[in-house]
């Protein structure tokens, strides 16, 4: 039979197995991504099309025709997502767990679920066994180990109740009496389903197995550790990881622009934007030994990095957790558009911790909005965001012309210069723009001859930082403002 989706719609609909055209479509991109990847991490031996549509998928997606799934599902051994990527996909509301200890699988699990947008499916990069954290309603083994072996080492992190699903050959008889000897106080032996794959030779075994009320040999006289995070998860160990390169274009306010999203950083920063926002938060990025996110965050994606792709992320050198949140477009500022009372704010800042100080100034005083123009740093460039904390979600944000594009009808525009009255000399109007200049160059020329205010310094000192100079002037404007 000649490779293709159509192909492989027909083999599955032959053997009784019918999906829709989206969940078709990501077995299809999920056969493509194994196909690639064999050469070169030896992920399967089997290479004709009809063999690895009946011996990979057919055999995975039968042991729905069989059982319900339990929730969480752990896929021991996983391998290349086998049985678990083809269940995940037809069984979306599945919480699935790929258990899988070899690195570079890790990553190709990572990518698979990436790529196929899998929600509710996490990687654990270790053998499964006693030190699991947690418990879990059911695991599955797709010819792993014998029966008694696993259910030896399956025992502490199945809960009371929950099932163990072998994928066994038809000559496991042996293994059945010896777990019935040797497990009857832990499992019991629930159903034994016999089949054939369709159109086919091939003949497999369903095995089930109750975990029954009882202390596993592997919890006794040890700490029972944290809780397993149970959001979805993706491992990144590759530079070309999809996720990792849309970090690294995040970085720089280009990426920014072109994603939507931002990286957030210092632990203080992300609690509040995780209590006060946190429909504005996507995902939590650590290294692979960092810690999940917290319990109130369960639904955020993890991002476990490897070691050097974390600390090329980590800008800040903070060496813990960051945000990934949404950060929109910027609504575009126009002078016919209705002025708010009080202050508004423009800023050409090139220096990204200058636009994250004066965010969190326009913030604590007040200001009506801020207007980044066309010269400042994106507000969400990681050193503008850890300058300006929550602020950024605090007071309206736009984008706005050049500076030397910028003209006013009939609201003014006051300039914050080296001349002109004192802060405090007169009362500031209803409605204006105060507009702070360059780093360095200072105001353009035709601002310069119109509304401006100085701050009073010191002879001897030539002037103040940019961002300093516009938290002055906004904590003057406050000032008078609460005396009127």
């Amino acid at each position: 039979m000649r490779p293709g989706r159509e192909s492989l719609e027909s083999i599955l609909r032959r053997c009784g197995i019918h999906l829709e055209r989206a969940q078709l479509d990501r077995i299809w991109t999920y056969h493509g991504m194994l196909r690639e990847a064999n050469a070169r991490l030896n992920l399967t031996r089997i290479h004709n099309f009809e063999n690895m549509v009946l011996k990979h998928y057919v055999d995975s997606l039968l042991v729905l025709k069989f059982v319900p799934l339990p929730s969480p599902l752990i896929d021991m051994g996983s391998g290349p997502g086998l049985p678990g990527i083809p269940l995940k996909i037809a069984s979306p509301d599945t919480h699935v767990i790929l258990s899988e200890p070899r690195g570079a699988r890790v990553s190709f699990l990572g990518e698979v679920c990436e790529r196929l947008g899998l929600d509710g499916v996490e990687v654990y990069p270790h053998k499964l066994g006693p030190d699991y954290p947690g418990t879990v309603q059911g695991v599955i083994s797709r010819a792993v180990a014998e029966i008694p072996e696993t259910l030896d080492r399956v025992a502490a992190c199945l809960a009371p109740g929950g099932r163990m699903l072998f994928m066994k050959g038809p000559e496991c008889d042996d293994e059945i009496a010896r777990a019935g000897r040797e497990h009857a106080g832990l499992f019991r032996l629930e159903a034994d389903h016999a089949y054939e794959i369709p159109g086919t030779e091939h003949r497999r075994r369903l095995v089930v197995y109750e975990r029954l009320d009882g202390e596993a040999p592997g919890r006794r006289g040890r700490t029972e550790p944290e809780p397993a995070f149970r959001g979805p998860a993706r491992e990144v160990s590759s530079e070309s990881n999809p996720s990792f390169r849309l970090f690294r274009d995040l970085l720089a306010g280009r990426g920014i622009r072109k994603h939507g999203q931002a990286i957030v950083a210092g632990n203080r920063i992300i609690g509040e934007v995780l209590v006060r926002y946190p429909g504005r938060a996507i995902g939590w990025i650590s290294p692979e030994s960092g810690p999940p996110p917290p319990e109130t965050a369960s639904s955020l994606t993890w991002f476990r990095l490897a070691p050097p792709l974390y600390r090329e992320i980590d800008v800040a050198g903070t060496n813990s957790p960051l945000l990934l949140v949404e950060a929109p477009p910027l609504p575009a500022w126009s002078d016919e558009d209705e002025w708010p009372e009080g202050c508004t704010l423009f800023i050409p800042f090139q220096d990204p911790e200058n636009v994250g100080a004066v965010i969190r100034s326009a913030a604590a005083f007040g200001a009506s909005r801020v207007v980044l123009l066309r010269e400042a740093a994106h507000p969400f460039h990681p050193r503008s965001s850890r300058a300006a904390g929550t602020a950024l979600f605090q007071v309206p944000l736009l984008q706005g012309p050049s500076i030397h594009d910028l003209a006013s009808a009939g609201v003014p525009l006051i300039a914050l210069d080296t001349s002109g009255p004192e802060l405090s000399e007169s009362p500031w109007p209803p409605r204006f723009g105060l507009v702070v200049g360059l780093e360095g160059p200072g105001l353009p020329e035709p601002l310069r001859g119109g509304p401006r205010r100085r701050i009073a310094i010191r002879p001897d000192v030539e002037s103040l930082n940019a961002a300093t100079a516009a938290a002055v002037a906004l904590h003057a404007i406050a000032t008078q403002r609460r005396a009127e």
